[in-house]
């Protein structure tokens, strides 16, 4: 579910991951891998793998796999300090 499959003759295989705006996240070879390593990484990843083509899926699934990278999206602690930034004279603050 939400994995499209192209064939690109002469290209080496990769998974290429999008983000819900169809913008490029992350590039993950798959040359090196056999099938069992790539639905292994499929699966960690969070995609579902319905039982037959036409099967239902699962409400919990609908939107999978949205869910951060933990490459790309670094933690970020909790801000306690609510004031906001100060700006020098004459600098506009959406600049």
């Amino acid at each position: 579910h939400n994995l499209e499959m192209k064939h690109l003759p002469g290209a080496d295989p990769e998974l290429v991951l999008l983000s819900h705006r169809y913008e490029e996240l992350e590039r993950i070879p798959l040359s090196d891998m056999t099938r069992e390593e790539i639905n292994q990484l499929l699966q960690e990843l969070g995609f579902y793998r319905k039982e037959t083509p036409d099967a239902p899926v699962p409400e919990e699934f609908q939107f999978a796999p949205a869910k951060p990278l933990p490459s790309l999206v670094p933690p970020q602690a909790p801000t306690t300090d609510k004031t906001p930034p100060k700006h020098d004279r004459g600098e506009h603050p959406d600049l």
